[in-house]
């Protein structure tokens, strides 16, 4: 019988190249009442240590200098008589786990760890082995046991392997493998040596818990139990799924056998998953149906209600779909209602959900937040609209056909699914009598919003006559010179009886009616007149920037548009240049390209605006005449806080300057967002911080006074020996701020993460020191993610709390470079202060050969 005390006593090895990782294993299972406990850093010193001590636990590190751990286990291999290496793998590469344990490890742990998985993987392992080592006479009876059980089987193993079944032998004392059949082999792709060397745990037989249950006399559920479990194959490609029949035999007093039956069920389930499929899709459309539907959506309004969400539903009917039937026939008709599927998942997100409720009856089921008002149903259903613009193609006949389109809210207009369904099918009905081709809402006042919208298209048609649009100009900044190097065009709309209209409330209106086409023109037009007349009044050189929707570049004559303007206003073509986006890039490949390829001839410039949010492909674009990329303002609002938005943008910035393009960026509101694009070597910026949009006189004025005084870049600080003091304590700061000032430092302190992330944008920072408990992040969070996005800096944790876990959490993040603890010891500190600026600049050395650091003259 194993005692705790056995466990305690048992002899222990940690083996890894990692100094800092042995201290830490070596801490946490002393800490854990482990007394034998060794370590070394050299994997060559291993098989002897083991020879001399016998250890009951080797913790092996992979991947290591001089000799690796696989090279380890096959040295120790020799000294096991049993085959039984009583050696942990410990590894942060995944891929390598099934190797470790044909290799004759007999369980892993990945990096970083978890404390207490570990501590109850080395619990289960001692208390196997300390069974293998229990006593010799055990061990002798052991090995007559294997003899008369080897020959016993060999007469019965015909019987076993004959089977396509899978059969498992497990000695229900050790949990150890004893035998596996030939099908066990086929089914896993193992060797039978190397199946006898897993552990039936972590091949994924059973927990150890309900081994040791089945393997127990008295327990009433061992007898016949059948569960259904995966076990892991040898190529790491998934597992196979099986239902396996456990059954305990008692060979004698002290003996017992696990017999484990193992049937691969992989075709069951796939059935049962077409069955399943069937029953919940409509076999024409492959979407979901009607029973399906309804599910889906009472499962939409529970996550609704829990998060106070709204859900929109919009039926949909094809207008005249019986007349076209019936004239073509149900074989047509059919493919023109699959058509129109594919055409309908085109127009919704990835979480709405589809469904056919019947013949040429479709429903969606939209989820939007609470800010999200129905304008959002209401795109929706102009995107279902104008996707049934384009003919149907069935073999060779051109069908033309509009929808009727019902919209209900919840929870505005009912709380269960189908009186929402039956409200939208109402509104639809509504949508028909009202003359088809068109949506309506169920609720009145919604459809007081649609006629509002109606009004709104009705004012913007008289607006284009009335010439009531203006432009406004939003100054571009480069930020290598200072200089104001253009603008962008922005529309406004000055509505009689309302005043000034900002283009989010009315563009997409012009987006959907086609308007966009003729005012995108007018928008050329008036660039092209107010750069004339700004050349007149000596401010010249000012390259203006027009965005071009997708719908003008397809629909519109842009090419003509743009040589029309230039020659009445008599412009140089290189002052203006052309915003697309990246959809309207793609909508006519070849097209685009031909377009673009000609007017870049004539001397316009060609940027793509909101890079990042679209769908092109890398591939081709490579193949446009482009000049800029304009980073979108969702990656650059985040920029200085959020590693992947900083990594966005600098991946961005890298593959435009390999493809000789310049990059600007947009929606730059603070000092930090600029100063950290400018690291990152972006062109030029554009946003609040720099200007808002102004009326064209305001505009001429401040380009004038930046030409006679540009803005200067902030001077050169890669040199300066910079600290960085983060913690929410001032009166800490204040105490490290006048510790630190005495070293020539230049001493930077911020009270919370957000302001380090500023100041790290601001300035080059070399070393961090930060507190490990602050409110919103702690210290950890924070370096993780300053070490994603300021690589080179040393960065160093001061905590009032030495938990092993804050530790740990730490070194396994690779995010500090040391961990002290307060109250601090002043000279301590210092000390390794300086050290680690000197760590920096050796391992960095100096901006500029010609200079040395400031500061320490130790670190030069």
């Amino acid at each position: 019988m194993i005692s705790p005390a056995d466990i305690r006593h048992a002899r222990i090895l940690v083996v890894d190249d990692e100094p800092v990782n042995v201290q830490l294993l070596e801490f946490l299972l002393k800490t854990s009442g482990y007394e034998n406990v060794a370590s070394t850093t050299d994997p060559r010193q291993v098989a002897a240590l083991h020879l001399q001590h016998r250890y009951d636990l080797i913790i092996l590190d992979l991947q290591m200098p001089h000799m690796d751990g696989f090279q380890v286990m096959e040295a120790l291999k020799p000294m096991e008589r049993e085959s039984w290496l009583p050696v942990l793998v410990v590894t942060a590469e995944p891929d390598k786990k099934l190797a470790a344990l044909e290799a004759g490890a007999r369980d892993f742990i990945g990096k970083p760890f978890d404390t207490v998985e570990v501590l109850t993987r080395i619990r289960n392992l001692l208390e196997v082995r300390l069974f293998h080592k229990e006593s010799q006479d055990y061990g002798a009876r052991m090995e007559r046991t294997v003899r008369e059980r080897t020959a016993e089987l060999q007469r019965f193993r015909g019987a076993m392997d004959a089977t396509t079944d899978a059969i498992f032998l497990v000695d229900a004392r050790t949990m150890a493998m004893i035998d596996v059949s030939d099908g066990a082999c086929r089914m896993l792709g193992f060797s039978r040596e190397a199946l006898l060397r897993i552990d039936p745990v972590a091949l994924g037989l059973a927990e150890r818990a309900q081994l040791e249950r089945y393997a127990d006399p008295a327990s009433t559920s061992r007898e016949h139990d059948i569960v259904e479990t995966e076990l892991l194959r040898s190529d790491g490609q998934g597992a196979v799924p099986v239902e396996i029949s456990w059954q305990l035999q008692q060979q004698d007093n002290s003996h017992r056998i696990l017999i484990a039956v193992a049937r691969d069920i992989s075709e069951r389930l796939q059935a049962a998953q077409r069955l399943k499929h069937m029953s919940n899709y409509d076999s024409l459309t492959g979407l979901p149906n009607r029973s399906l539907f309804f599910h889906t959506l009472r499962d939409a309004i529970e996550l609704a209600q829990d998060k106070n969400w709204r859900i929109a539903v919009l039926f949909i009917t094809l207008d005249r779909f019986k007349i076209v039937n019936d004239s073509l026939g149900p074989a047509l008709g059919d493919e023109l209602l699959r058509q129109f599927s594919t055409r309908l998942v085109r127009c919704v997100r990835l979480r709405d959900t589809i469904g056919r409720l019947g013949g040429d009856e479709f429903a969606l089921i939209l989820t939007m937040t609470r800010e999200q008002t129905e304008d959002e149903a209401v795109s929706v259903a102009n995107e279902v609209r104008e996707a049934l613009r384009a003919p149907f193609d069935l073999n060779g006949q051109q069908a033309v056909l509009t929808a009727s389109i019902g919209i209900a809210m919840y929870p505005d207009d009912a709380t269960d699914p189908g009186t929402l369904v039956k409200y939208a099918d109402v509104a639809m009905v509504r949508a028909k009598e009202a003359g088809r081709d068109g949506y309506r809402f169920f609720t009145a006042g919604m459809n007081v919003q649609v006629l509002a919208r109606l009004d709104l298209e009705l004012a913007l048609r008289a607006a284009i006559d009335g010439e009531q649009f203006e432009l406004h100009y939003q100054p571009k900044l480069d930020l290598n010179t200072g200089r104001v190097t253009g603008v962008e065009a922005l529309l406004r709309w000055r509505r009689p009886g309302v005043g000034l209209v900002y283009p989010a409330e009315f563009v997409p209106v012009m987006e959907d009616t086609g308007m966009v086409v003729r005012v995108g023109a007018w928008i050329i037009g008036e660039a092209c007149r107010q750069i004339a007349a700004w050349n007149a009044e000596g401010v010249r050189d000012v390259r203006v920037a027009v965005n071009v929707s997708s719908r003008q570049f397809v629909e519109g004559d842009l090419e003509g548009d743009i040589r029309a303007a230039l020659a009445e206003h008599r412009v140089d073509p290189g002052l203006l240049e052309l915003e697309l986006t990246e959809s309207a890039l793609m909508s006519n490949f070849e097209h685009t390209v031909q377009v673009l390829e000609r007017l870049k001839a004539l001397g316009i410039r060609i940027a793509i605006d909101d890079f990042g949010t679209g769908y092109s492909s890398l591939a081709y674009l490579k193949r446009f005449p482009i000049d800029k990329l304009k980073i979108d303002i969702a990656f650059v609002r985040d920029i200085t806080t959020n590693p992947d938005d900083a990594a966005i943008a600098l991946a961005i910035i890298s593959m435009a300057h390999s493809l000789h393009m310049q990059v600007i960026a947009e929606g730059v509101e603070s000092r930090a967002q600029m100063a950290l694009l400018r690291r990152h070597r972006c062109d030029e910026i554009q946003g609040f911080h720099f200007s808002r949009a102004l009326l064209p006189a305001d505009l001429a004025r401040l380009v004038l006074e930046n030409r006679a005084q540009p803005t200067r870049p902030a001077e050169d600080d890669r040199n300066v020996q910079t600290l960085l003091l983060v913690d929410d304590d001032v009166n800490v700061l204040g105490a490290l701020h006048r510790l630190f000032r005495r070293d020539n430092y230049r001493v930077l302190t911020a009270a919370s993460p957000s302001e380090g992330f500023e100041l790290l944008a601001l300035y080059h920072v070399q070393v961090i020191l930060c507190d490990q408990k602050m409110p919103g992040m702690n210290g950890t969070e924070f370096l993780s993610k300053v070490k994603e996005m300021y690589p080179d800096t040393m960065r160093i944790i001061l905590s009032g709390y030495t938990g092993v876990e804050t530790v740990l959490d730490s070194i396994n993040r690779g995010a500090i470079y040391r961990f002290y603890t307060k109250p601090w010891n002043e000279t301590e500190l210092r000390d390794n202060v300086r050290l680690a600026f000197r760590q920096y600049w050796l391992t960095h050395g100096p901006y500029d050969d010609r200079k040395t650091p400031r500061g320490d003259e130790e670190a030069a």
